[in-house]
């Protein structure tokens, strides 16, 4: 059993505000880096070819299917976002409470890696339905997807219920493997911002403006990013495997097409379109990520301390 000492640090109205102040700031940041995100995701689709510029892909989007096409998707990735982000924040906080005691001193790197690990964890079990189905709903009506996706893919409730019956539990958690491998980008994240912010914060004295969050947030994610990019491009790849196997016939009575694993599929990659097909779509992955992860935390680190403030002074 948990201590009652432990149990409050994990159930602390701290841990909620911090939980509530990542939901905010990252829908806040996502709203406003959406199309690049559009782009990122259609430029992992692609296979051998020409790599575009983000800037040809968004031309291209808002000429053949049209500006709303760039935001196609937004209102359930808010959604799963929004209980994503609020599930790692608290699971990240609640458990660096329980580490340290309560006592900063107690912090450093490789903890800060260590629980960013288990929170990615506990994140990924929970929440990657929600995530399966968003990369399909935003390739709706986009050339080359399945009518029966197109029907089916309405909204995330729909989507949900339409891979349960079609693909079962394993359909709904496609893709876990490589987003298990995958928790080390927002640990490797988290390690590095909580890093940069205690070294910055001990030579100011405590203070830190919201410039300063932005930077450090944007020198964290880009961080992350760079290191762990190849696992999700396939990630979003094998996520996206119904536009396939659902337009596809069974390779024979009541079976589906088999599914590549994350290695196989890293190989096909490499084998097809070299080192580079593993970096498709940096550019605009580099791009969205690291501008929606600066302006995540700096939204989270302002929301979270004037709730705090207010709460103090009642």
């Amino acid at each position: 059993m948990v201590a009652p000492s432990k149990l409050s640090q994990v159930l602390s109205y701290q841990n909620f505000v911090h939980a509530v102040s990542g939901a905010a700031g990252g829908c806040i940041a996502m709203s406003t880096f959406y199309p690049l995100d559009t782009v990122r995701s259609r430029l992992q689709l692609e296979e051998a070819g020409e790599v575009r510029s983000t800037r040809q892909v968004i031309k291209e989007i808002v000429l053949g299917e049209g500006f709303q096409s760039l935001y196609r998707g937004l209102g359930p990735v808010l959604q799963s976002l929004c209980i994503s982000n609020f599930v790692y924040f608290y699971t990240f906080h609640a458990l660096k409470a329980v580490a340290s005691g309560g006592s900063p001193s107690q912090h450093s790197a490789l903890k800060d890696l260590l629980l960013g690990s288990i929170a990615g964890i506990i994140n990924v079990l929970t929440t990657t339905p929600f995530w399966v189905v968003n990369t399909r709903l935003r390739m709706r009506n986009v050339a080359g997807t399945s009518d029966e996706v197109n029907k089916h893919y309405k909204n995330l409730l729909e989507g949900l219920k339409y891979v349960a019956q079609k693909e079962g539990i394993a359909g709904l958690w496609s893709g876990t493997i490589p987003s298990l491998m995958l928790v080390s980008n927002p640990a490797l994240q988290f390690m590095m911002y909580e890093m940069l912010k205690r070294n910055i914060m001990r030579f100011t004295g405590g203070e830190m403006g919201s410039l300063s969050f932005f930077f450090i947030g944007a020198i964290a994610k880009a961080f992350a990013t760079v290191l762990t990019y190849p696992l999700q491009l396939v990630q979003t790849k094998q996520r996206h495997r119904s536009k396939e196997s659902d337009s596809k016939p069974s390779t024979s009575a009541g079976s589906q097409p088999r599914t590549e694993s994350t290695l196989e599929l890293m190989i096909s990659i490499l084998q097809h379109q070299g080192i580079r097909g593993l970096f498709r779509g940096l550019e605009a992955k580099i791009l969205q990520t690291v501008l929606t992860a600066a302006l995540m935390f700096m939204a989270y680190e302002k929301i979270a301390g004037t709730v705090v403030m207010l709460l103090k002074r009642n």
